[in-house]
């Protein structure tokens, strides 16, 4: 996770995500996503209703991934 603008937003607001629902998507550039797996638990820990799988595309997303974006956007409509 961005630790110079987003971690610290994120870090200031959720403890308000108790029974909220949310849905969680990014992209990485290096690793495996372990990121994505760490921010989900995280959301878990606050109490936070995930209404879906999380979305992680590595890079900028391919057709597929494009895809699976657009699925994702359509899931939460």
């Amino acid at each position: 996770m961005e630790d110079t603008e987003f971690e610290p937003m994120f870090d200031s607001c959720k403890s308000k995500l108790k029974d909220k629902k949310i849905a969680l998507f990014g992209s990485y550039g290096w690793g495996d996503g372990e990121w994505m797996r760490n921010w989900e638990a995280s959301c878990k820990d606050e109490g936070a209703n995930l209404v879906q799988d999380c979305l992680t595309c590595n890079e900028e997303p391919d057709d597929e991934g494009q895809e699976s974006c657009l699925n994702f956007g359509k899931k939460l409509a």
